[in-house]
């Protein structure tokens, strides 16, 4: 359930009202908004006396909440979120500016990083993204380069003014990784990884948390309470697609899911059409179709030589190609009331 307090109400009356939580055994997370305060209680509510918050002074209404994820709901939290990603360019996910995360799919070397962050950064993208550890399904593939391409991500965020995003794959790796990382990303593999979740709910660095690849809507946003209830605000959803029997691409793109959160959550959510397609032919024909179904932002690969790229060669642009992109999307997005 949620507690609805009346406008105007003090800091002392919404207090109390966590006290009066407490006493319950539950837990509670206090959303301030531009109108009203909310307070959302976490927990099995479905055998406590609502009259003692109904009659707490300050407060509205107290309204049961179906949805098993609650902080999460657009019932508690009404306005869309805009999730602050640090750095010096003061870059955002959500409202009217499209976000859009690209670089390699893995830092394979000093050289190949920064490159491709300057092209990048010159042709309008917002946020570097590039991973130092790589969950690969083959153990033998190029696993990353681990702290070394951390440290070669910082340089590249000193020289071009982006932040960055990649990936945590283990509760281990947490601190280390967010020494560096401006946003924490938990790959499709992890998705159920509650442990991790808890973990990096505990930072105060954005979350990235890509959709597992047979996860359905509920879990997804049931993934993200996870990181919310603890403590950590600040998540970003993204699409990234789901495995279907359809082999003519990596995965299926599923776009209606961002509709369908938009409607049940207040948090943004963008979407990866390279991992969600597997071939570059395709990345910029979905980056359009995401940013006409409402994304808050994109994330895509980029390599300036693909044919040789240690790993998701295939589905990443060039340079060049991704230049090109980013003008098709600026039209794109003024015809749905955004900007690139």
């Amino acid at each position: 359930m949620i507690v609805v307090m009346k406008e105007g109400c003090t800091k002392e009356q919404v207090d109390r009202v966590v006290h009066l939580i407490r006493e319950m055994n539950l837990k509670d997370h206090v959303i301030v908004g531009t109108e009203r305060t909310v307070v959302a209680v976490i927990g099995d509510d479905r055998y406590k006396d609502r009259t003692v918050l109904e009659s707490s002074a300050g407060v509205d209404r107290v309204v049961p909440i179906l949805a098993p994820y609650k902080i999460a709901s657009r019932q508690t939290h009404p306005e869309p979120s805009v999730i602050p990603l640090g750095g010096k360019l003061g870059t955002t996910v959500g409202g009217r500016r499209i976000c859009v995360m690209a670089g390699p799919c893995s830092v394979e070397s000093r050289t190949q990083c920064l490159e491709v962050a300057h092209a990048v950064k010159e042709a309008g993208a917002n946020v570097l993204r590039g991973g130092a550890f790589k969950p690969r399904t083959n153990p033998y593939e190029f696993q990353g380069l681990g702290e070394k391409g951390l440290e070669i991500l910082a340089e590249a965020r000193e020289q071009t003014g982006l932040p960055i995003v990649t990936e945590v794959m283990s509760v281990e790796q947490v601190l280390l990784v967010a020494k560096y990382a401006d946003v924490l990303q938990i790959g499709t593999r992890n998705m159920h990884n509650f442990n991790l979740l808890t973990a990096v709910g505990k930072t105060n660095k954005p979350v990235l948390l890509k959709r597992g690849w047979s996860a359905k809507l509920d879990e997804f946003l049931l993934a993200a309470e996870y990181i919310i209830q603890s403590g950590n605000p600040d998540v970003i959803l993204c699409e990234r697609g789901i495995r279907t029997h359809e082999e003519y691409v990596r995965n299926t793109l599923p776009l209606a899911i961002i509709p369908a959160v938009k409607r049940e959550s207040h948090l943004p959510i963008i979407v990866d059409p390279a991992h969600g397609t597997g071939h570059a032919y395709m990345v910029p024909a979905m980056c359009r179709a995401s940013i006409a179904a409402g994304a808050d932002g994109l994330m895509v690969e980029v390599h300036a030589d693909p044919e040789h790229a240690l790993t998701d060669g295939a589905q990443s642009l060039t340079p060049k190609a991704f230049a090109e992109m980013m003008k098709e999307l600026a039209a794109v997005a003024a015809a749905v009331g955004r900007q690139v």
